[in-house]
């Protein structure tokens, strides 16, 4: 049973300045919920009940989300906007958060591996919050702690078919089918150029990782864009038969796009009619 979800959250979210000069882009709505919302109730859909958030200068407001607010709820206690906390509260009461801060921006890489002293020595899941998953049956990691649970010695990544032209924005797999939507992976490349990709099959932000990744990622020298990329660390394992690559049953959103962030906003408000 895996019961950490690390949430890599350090990082400025340019794309979307100048709202996120203030605001961390986890903590963007989409209708009344802020992505990293969403994703704590992806993991703690697939059993997860503590969460390890690495975070970064000007953060706070997500540690200030995931706690009480005292003077709020007494603002709203016994008023027909009361339920409108429930949600939350339930979160805050019933799971585990843990801080940790990135103090250079070095990649995903290297965030993953500022979480380790949250983590520890045991398997757990990583959620990109800006990768927002949805669908009407099992959540996207519990279809992977599903696999996970089949293939313990192995990490999982998630991922889905894309346009060709658009492999230089992804990590990038090749691998052996080895069951339905599921692939043994042989090779992994950091945003290949359309005509280097080894395939139009990208990973998207969801991965289950063994502990044996925080080594790996010490190791691994700094790769596309300078940084320490865990696609990088990934292959490592890879070529030891280690990385599964599973197409996972959803739809999912790139939030860190404007026009992404759209997309979902309007799949959330017409789904709740």
């Amino acid at each position: 049973m895996i019961k950490k979800c690390l949430f890599p959250a350090a990082g400025y979210g340019t794309r979307f300045l100048p709202a996120t000069k203030s605001i961390p882009k986890e903590m963007l709505p989409v209708l009344t919920k802020p992505l990293l919302q969403y994703g704590v109730e992806e993991a703690i859909s697939a059993g997860m009940d503590t969460m390890a958030i690495v975070t970064g200068r000007g953060k706070r407001a997500i540690e200030d989300h995931f706690d009480r607010s005292y003077e709020l709820e007494h603002q709203i206690d016994g008023t027909s906007k009361e339920f409108l906390m429930d949600e939350i509260r339930g979160i805050v009461q019933d799971y585990t958060f843990s801080y940790t801060r990135q103090v250079e921006m070095k990649g995903l890489g290297h965030a993953i591996l500022t979480g380790q002293t949250l983590i520890g020595d045991e398997p757990f899941a990583v959620v990109l919050a800006d990768d927002l998953c949805d669908n009407d049956g099992d959540s996207v990691l519990t279809q992977m702690v599903q696999i996970h649970s089949k293939y313990p010695d192995c990490c999982v990544v998630a991922i889905e078919e894309i346009p060709s032209n658009d492999t230089d924005k992804y990590g990038v797999i090749a691998g052996e089918l080895i069951e339905d939507n599921l692939y043994k992976v042989n090779n992994m490349v950091e945003k290949p150029e359309p005509k280097d990709a080894p395939s139009n099959l990208a990973i998207i932000g969801r991965y289950i990782l063994l502990p044996e990744i925080f080594d790996i990622i010490k190791d691994t020298k700094p790769g596309k864009g300078g940084e320490i990329q865990i696609t990088d660390a990934l292959l490592i394992m890879a070529k030891k038969g280690k990385v599964l690559a599973y197409k996972f049953d959803g739809v999912r959103y790139d939030c860190g796009s404007i026009d992404g962030f759209v997309e979902a906003t309007n799949y959330f408000y017409n789904k709740k009619e």
